[in-house]
């Protein structure tokens, strides 16, 4: 199973990942994502990597949970 992980000090708050992912990710008050822990399995992986790709910080993770 893998999960999304941010890497707050290299996010500049951009949204894309929210927009890629609403189903883990949506945005405080200050635009910047919150992620659901929730792992990410099925079709959603797919959507997930996506998202990592297009990140223009690079601040976005897909790693895989330690059980």
């Amino acid at each position: 199973m893998k999960r999304l992980q941010i890497n707050p000090i290299l996010c500049d708050g951009h949204g894309l990942c929210a927009e890629l992912v609403p189903e883990r990710i949506r945005l405080d008050e200050w635009g910047f994502p919150i992620v659901d822990p929730a792992p990410v399995e099925g079709d959603l992986e797919a959507h997930a990597g996506r998202a990592v790709g297009m990140c223009p910080v690079l601040a976005l993770r897909l790693e895989r949970r330690r059980t």
